[in-house]
């Protein structure tokens, strides 16, 4: 095992109504404990942190959802900050909305155990985030500096867009995470081939980390549909399918995976296919209408 190696888990968020923020910050605090002692790097879902929106909306409904998550911004991510540092572990606790120069971004932190963070934010809207909830794009894609290596962020929808993790694996990163908050069986199917998808076409490793369960209480999250799991290159050194690990549909519970760069460094050098080398770095040709004769 290369000494970068890095136990991960991965999280299947069940959705739970709170009575309080406190409440909501101790259920986190005791799912990053459970996970700390076997992972070293903890994912968790898109947009679980909203399951407390509705304890701290003034009235029913998305948008007072949306604006109740909003103005706890800072307290959310205190919480988050809290559960990182006292557990001593890496940790994407998922993403959050929060307002940025006038407009509302989805963002993703990465925390590290002395509790200083840096964000990713989500680049390409659903139609629920974009004609619903007026979510709007943030920052371009980014990597992240971690003791085992450079690591990407896609959120959910970002995922099925093959130059948002191509952007970050020509940037460096190995591993991408994957974050996601999807409301039916199709949605996550999406998700889930397109991280398997981005693994071979990369030749690099991504985890998936949804949201799971009915919550009707919640107009935000009132259907989750969803599995966690790691995924690979289809190739040498890699499972056959490419599944490193993978939970059941709507299973929740953590996920554990050690995985390491140079499992990636070898593949693109020894696979049966260099997907990775392959890519096109210039321009494709222009496409021409075929002529039948």
């Amino acid at each position: 095992m290369d000494p970068r190696a890095v136990r991960l888990a991965t999280l299947a968020w069940k959705v739970e109504r709170h009575a309080s923020l406190a409440a909501y910050a101790a259920r986190l605090d005791a799912l990053v404990a459970e996970a700390a002692p076997r992972a070293d790097l903890l994912l968790m879902p898109e947009y679980a942190s909203m399951e407390l929106a509705p304890t701290l909306a003034a009235e029913p409904g998305e948008a007072a959802e949306l604006v109740a998550m909003v103005d706890a911004y800072d307290e959310v991510l205190a919480a988050m900050r809290a559960a990182a540092v006292r557990h001593k572990v890496w940790l994407q606790p998922g993403t959050l909305p929060m307002r940025s120069g006038g407009i509302i971004i989805n963002r993703a932190p990465l925390i590290r155990p002395d509790g200083s963070l840096a964000f990713q934010d989500k680049w390409q809207m659903t139609r629920f985030e974009n004609e619903r909830w007026g979510v709007s794009r943030g920052a371009s894609p980014r990597v992240f500096d971690t003791p085992w290596g450079l690591v990407g962020i896609s959120i959910c929808y970002d995922s099925e867009f093959p130059k948002h993790v191509r952007t970050q694996v020509e940037a460096g990163a190995w591993l991408v995470l994957v974050p996601t908050c999807t409301d039916s069986l199709a949605g996550f199917t999406r998700v889930a081939i397109s991280a398997r998808a981005r693994a071979i076409e990369n030749q690099c490793i991504l985890a998936v980390a949804p949201t799971v369960g009915s919550a009707p209480w919640s107009s935000a999250l009132d259907e989750n549909v969803g599995a966690a799991g790691v995924y690979g290159p289809a190739d040498r050194g890699f499972p056959d399918d490419g599944i490193i690990a993978e939970g059941a549909l709507n299973a929740p519970g953590w996920v554990y995976a050690e995985i390491d760069a140079g499992m990636v460094e070898t593949v693109r050098r020894e696979g049966a296919v260099l997907n990775h080398r392959d890519w096109p770095r210039a321009p494709i040709e222009p496409v021409t209408r075929a002529v039948f004769s």
